[in-house]
């Protein structure tokens, strides 16, 4: 027969209130009494009845996260620290893969409810400032990314404008002048093409360096492909780059490849640097310099966020009903061999 509160007090020599606050996780319990009952639980086996402890607080314990791809490793590795962050708050997340399409954006905002979720996180791609109007008020909301949208969500990004300036900086200051950028997006509304590209040419702007459009290139999806198909438009100009950055690391890779396919040598003829900051350029051949997101604070800010919303008790800025709030997570550069030793 399963454990009890009363089994697990019993062993303690606590009251079952005394333990109730224990797994609840109420601060006003000394450390020796909160030791003893925690003994006490794994003596006794006993699991809390997390159902019951959510309907009792009025919550179901699970929040929404949704993001454009799973198979990209940026959103793949967040996913994960968001997990890490909810989990430590005893929420189950609950993953949506939107592939960027606003109707399936929409979707993840309609069917919000406090019946089924007590919050959702959503990075969106497409989403207009009137899908939100949608969106069920009495379920917390928190936007990750680029899309700063106005409404009543709160939001979580770095600052795209001035990371990619900070990386553009650090091509010029190894010397390179024809620096292109891989990445831009015309045809689509806003969000990283258009926050990253205008960091390029800040920094261009700054160091007196012609802009010149012919060295900025679009592509259809932030992919290997689309990085590789871009670098080799870029190599057959009358005139080639000797620096790229691409506004992501997968379209980095691909120019990368792209260029060694070529007889290119990485850096001393092009430098490319990317940004994003996955695993995968840490290995790379040679290791890609990037823009490094705090992806662990991007996270632990979104959850957090959802949960004061949900908790009145810890109420603050957070509480419902209050103005959305706005954060901004560090960003940091992050040299590597695709850049690195490269001075002219």
């Amino acid at each position: 027969m399963p454990a009890t509160l009363k089994d697990v007090a019993e062993r303690a020599g606590v009251s079952i209130k005394t333990v109730s606050n224990v797994v609840n996780g109420y601060a006003f319990i000394t450390d020796a009494t909160r030791e003893r009952v925690q003994r006490a639980i794994a003596e006794t086996g006993y699991r809390p009845n997390l159902g019951a402890r959510n309907l009792r607080k009025g919550r179901t314990g699970f929040i929404v996260l949704a993001v454009p791809e799973l198979d990209n490793p940026y959103f793949a590795e967040l996913t994960g620290l968001v997990i890490t962050a909810a989990h430590r708050r005893q929420w189950t997340v609950l993953v949506e893969q939107t592939q960027g399409s606003r109707e399936r954006e929409q979707a993840v905002i309609t069917s919000m409810g406090p019946q089924r979720i007590d919050a959702a996180i959503l990075s969106p791609l497409a989403m207009e400032p009137d899908d939100l109007l949608s969106a069920d008020p009495a379920t917390p909301l928190v936007l990750l990314g680029e899309r700063d949208i106005p409404g009543p969500a709160d939001h979580v990004a770095i600052d795209n404008v001035a990371a990619a300036r900070t990386v553009v900086e650090h091509l010029i200051g190894i010397g390179r002048r024809r620096i292109a950028v891989i990445g831009d997006q015309p045809g689509k509304n806003g969000g990283t093409a258009a926050l990253r590209t205008a960091g390029h040419r800040q920094a261009l702007d700054a160091a007196g360096i012609p802009y010149d459009p012919a060295l900025v290139v679009p592509v259809e999806n932030y992919q290997r492909a689309d990085g590789a198909e871009a670098m080799a438009h870029l190599l057959q100009l009358p005139e080639p780059p000797d620096a790229v950055f691409c506004c992501n690391d997968l379209l980095a890779i691909g120019a990368m490849r792209a260029g060694a396919e070529r007889g290119v040598s990485i850096p001393t003829q092009v430098a490319i640097a990317g940004f994003d900051d996955i695993a995968e350029g840490s290995y790379s051949l040679p290791s890609l310099t990037t823009i490094a997101p705090d992806k662990a604070a991007i996270a632990e800010a979104a959850v957090d966020l959802a949960d004061r919303r949900v908790d009145p008790i810890r109420g603050g800025r957070g509480e419902k009903g209050s103005e959305p709030e706005d954060v901004r997570a560090p960003f940091a550069l992050k040299v590597r061999e695709s850049t690195a030793g490269a001075v002219r």
